[in-house]
């Protein structure tokens, strides 16, 4: 596997040479958290595409493919359509607010006083979110090398770690760049086909597989409604995600560049799933559905074209892992620690900014790190931190840009109401069981509708401010120079 090795190396060293380039361009708060606000449609949708698609999309999704046939896309397939979704109603409107995080947008919408709150249970999202993707490591490395789980964790995430630290933002959207070519080719241009005319091609597949690997709604009706809740409406909410939305040139670009990363995603899906079933066909009984993917790379791949395929599975988790990180020291930073300790941000000191931010970076980094070491279960990890996004945050995010009866009561309610009750229900259903998510989405609107019907509606200064702010009209606004990068 030399071939294979070298591909992978040059890979991880063309990672660590675009953090360094990216450095040089990461010279204020802006270039650092969102690449200045200035990329143009084709980069915005790579990069857009490669963050939302990670390692559960790739290994996952393959496994699911494996395990339930076509209907195994319905994973990344809500992911796609959450996506759509976001870029088609609403990122034009989150791009205008020239925010760096969701809980700024919350403070602009009710007044400044849901900041903290909101930002804790983000920041809990996305270091789960990193962790869960840091764990991915483990898994590629030990089929590239036969690795060690805790020297696999610590050589794909200081790799992460220290080009996301250099660059900020430019550095990721970089990488992500190049991540989103490498899996464009290897999963594919690369892997579908050859999984397809190994397995004998479809007319095979159907004669030796059963009619439900073939029935769209196989992997049943409640888990799409699950997925849809979880993965579709997370889209919409996620840090990670709205972080890239910041960083697009002008509206046009976040809602025709997004829904050009949407459609890409829905490929991408069936693409999974139909190399998971073309592994069904290959290797009938093997001991987990999540082996699919590294054991069809390994067994039916030829040489260079085995190393690129895992180098593909590789810029998948990398490219999540890493917007993940620094959407979690962003929180950790604007959220969380400079309301805490009443810090004023002073716009004339953009290099303290960037070297503030840059060492929270490193810091969640290296918790990432450590707490992937230390976790074993990621599919419960990942759960908690879905649960929570979309139990606690949905509501008041959505209802702040649809309903302009909410308040700040109301939306503080329905974020404790409903962080609570996801808590409860998994204390009490399990980590793993649907209830949680269903009521406590259903206690949090109550909740949210409840208080704000009963408190005072926002003032109506605070309103108008919201709206100039959607509109792009305010000062700050204005005065942001956004030329296209393309």
């Amino acid at each position: 596997m030399a071939v294979d090795y070298t591909v992978i190396v040059l890979y991880l060293a063309g990672m660590l040479a675009m953090g360094w380039w990216g450095m040089r361009r990461a010279r204020s708060k802006s270039d650092f958290l969102v690449a200045g606000r200035r990329l143009g449609p084709a980069m915005y949708s790579g990069t857009m595409a490669a963050i939302v698609l990670g390692g559960a999309s790739t290994i996952g999704g393959v496994g699911l493919g494996y395990r339930y046939g076509l209907s195994g896309a319905w994973m990344v397939l809500t992911i796609g359509l959450g996506l759509l979704a976001l870029s088609v109603f609403f990122s034009a409107r989150i791009a205008r607010l020239k925010v760096y995080t969701v809980s700024e947008m919350l403070d602009l919408r009710y007044g400044g006083r849901a900041g903290v709150i909101s930002g804790v249970v983000m920041w809990a999202y996305t270091l789960m979110l990193a962790v869960t993707s840091t764990i991915a490591y483990a898994t590629i490395f030990d089929v590239l090398f036969d690795m060690n789980r805790t020297v696999a964790i610590i050589l794909g995430g200081s790799i992460v770690v220290a080009y996301s630290t250099l660059g900020g933002m430019w550095s990721i959207t970089l990488t992500d760049m190049v991540q989103f070519v490498v899996k464009t080719i290897g999963v594919l241009l690369l892997l579908l086909p050859i999984a397809v005319v190994k397995a004998g091609g479809f007319g095979e597949m159907r004669a030796k597989l059963p009619t439900s690997y073939f029935d769209p709604l196989g992997i049943g009706g409640e888990t799409i409604f699950t997925y849809v809740l979880i993965y579709t409406f997370g889209m919409l909410i996620g840090q990670d995600i709205w972080q890239r939305v910041f960083t697009a040139g002008s509206d046009r670009t976040a809602k025709w560049g997004g829904t050009v990363a949407g459609t890409y995603c829905l490929l991408y899906a069936l693409a999974g799933a139909v190399v998971g079933t073309a592994a069904k066909v290959l290797y009938p009984e093997l001991g987990s559905a999540d082996d699919a993917f590294a054991t069809i790379v390994k067994d039916e791949l030829p040489v260079g074209v085995r190393g690129l395929v895992l180098a593909a599975a590789l810029a998948a988790v990398m490219s999540t892992s890493s917007g993940a990180l620094i959407a979690c020291a962003t929180v950790a930073n604007n959220d969380i620690w400079s309301r805490l300790r009443g810090a004023v941000r002073r716009a004339d000191r953009p290099h303290d900014e960037v070297r503030g931010n840059r060492a929270f970076i490193l810091a969640m980094g290296l918790a990432v790190i450590v707490t992937a070491i230390a976790l074993n279960n990621v599919v419960e990890a990942l759960t908690v931190a879905y649960n929570l996004l979309v139990g606690g945050l949905l509501v008041p995010i959505l209802g702040g840009l649809l309903w302009k009866r909410g308040t700040a009561e109301g939306a503080l309610a329905s974020v404790a109401v409903g962080g609570l009750a996801v808590v409860g229900l998994m204390a009490g259903y399990g980590i793993l069981a649907n209830e949680p998510v269903y009521y406590g989405l259903l206690s949090s609107l109550a909740a949210y509708v409840a208080v704000s019907l009963a408190t005072p509606a926002t003032d109506a200064a605070v309103l108008a401010v919201w709206r100039e702010r959607l509109a792009g009209r305010t000062p700050e606004a204005a005065a942001e120079p956004v030329p296209a990068a393309q």
